[in-house]
């Protein structure tokens, strides 16, 4: 069986440079993949905003929403019409004191990743904290019990099993980006290594 196609010429308006559809959802994860429940979850929030805890609960009293979106993984597959259950990240920002001078954002993760965005990338209303992945609970291996995508860039971006967000004044990179990967990571611009 073939998993991954080459997209038509068609699709170039959908699909980065040097993307194939792949037709499964692969799951690629680094190190081993937290076990969280639900009732043990929570999302904190520092640095300048206000420091805060949201559990299960609270996040679910969020207006809820579906999306649909296509997901572009850095390593050259995307998936398209990916259908989700979650909050807009407008939505639960707007539950928080953010300062003034607060520009970018650090994710962090259950198992000690990181992944960091500017403030403009993070806070857009098609960005939303997931729970649900095609009407059901979001598994471990895709970032259950909940993780943060932001579909507009390359997957790494999506923060699997979020559990908190500092924020910053200025750029702190996270994992991958520290590893050599691009601070920003725009598909179509094919930002996929720093200095690219």
């Amino acid at each position: 069986m073939k998993y991954f196609e080459k997209p038509g010429p068609e699709m170039r308006d959908r699909v980065p440079p040097g993307q194939h559809l792949a037709k499964g959802f692969p799951v690629l994860t680094y190190g081993d993949t937290p076990q969280v429940p639900r009732a043990d979850w929570q999302l904190k929030t520092w640095g300048l905003a206000e420091a805060k805890s949201y559990n299960w609960d609270d996040m679910l009293a969020l207006p809820q929403q579906d999306f649909t979106a296509d997901f572009h993984c850095v390593t050259t597959w995307s998936k398209l019409d990916v259908k989700w259950t979650g909050i807009a990240v407008p939505d639960f920002l707007a539950t928080l004191k953010v300062e003034p001078t607060a520009t970018h954002v650090l994710l962090h993760c259950f198992g000690d990743y990181t992944t960091n965005l500017t403030l403009e990338d993070f806070n857009r209303p098609e960005n939303f904290f997931a729970h649900t992945l095609y009407g059901e609970p979001l598994p471990a291996d895709h970032g259950g019990p909940m993780r943060l995508v932001v579909p507009h860039l390359y997957a790494w971006k999506s923060a699997k099993w979020i559990n908190g967000i500092e924020f910053l004044p200025q750029e702190s990179l996270g994992f991958w980006e520290r590893n050599g990967y691009h601070p920003r990571g725009e598909p179509f611009a094919a930002e996929r290594y720093a200095g690219r």
